[in-house]
C-alpha cells in the first residue's frame, strides 16, 4: 500500500509542476512527453522499491503487484470515467511499468535485506 501511495503522490506533485510549466512556458506537451515518460518509470520504480522494502520477501512479486495495481486504476479510471479501453500503446507502457516495478521490489528487498543478515 505504501508503494501505491508513493506513486499516486508522485504522479500528482508530477502533474502540478508539468501544468504549472505548461501554463506559464512557451513549452508545448509533445516536447515533454519524454520526461514525463522518464519521470513515470522513476516513479513506479520507487513504488516497487519502497513496496518491497518494506515487505523484505519476494521483491518480484511485491512490485510486480504494486505496478499491476497501479494499472489496473488507471485503467478503470480510462475506462469508467473516459469510456476508452487501452491502445496497444499504452498496453506495451503499462507493462514496462509493471516490470520496472518488479526491479523496484527486487532491489528494495535487497538493499533492506542486505543490512540484517549476518554471516
Amino acid at each position: 500500500m505504501y508503494g501505491l501511495i508513493f506513486i499516486f503522490a508522485f504522479a500528482v506533485i508530477s502533474s502540478l509542476i508539468f501544468a504549472f510549466i505548461l501554463r506559464y512556458t512557451s513549452a508545448k506537451e509533445g516536447s515533454l512527453q519524454y520526461v514525463i515518460t522518464a519521470l513515470s518509470f522513476i516513479g513506479l520504480f520507487g513504488g516497487g522499491f519502497l513496496s518491497g522494502g518494506k515487505r523484505k520477501e519476494k521483491g518480484w512479486l511485491i512490485g510486480g503487484l504494486t505496478g499491476l495495481i497501479y494499472s489496473i486504476v488507471v485503467f478503470l479510471f480510462q475506462y469508467l470515467g473516459y469510456d476508452r479501453l487501452f491502445d496497444a500503446e499504452q498496453v506495451i507502457y503499462h507493462t514496462c511499468y509493471t516490470l520496472i516495478a518488479m526491479m523496484g521490489g527486487i532491489l528494495g528487498v535487497n538493499i533492506s535485506a542486505g543490512n540484517t543478515r549476518s554471516a
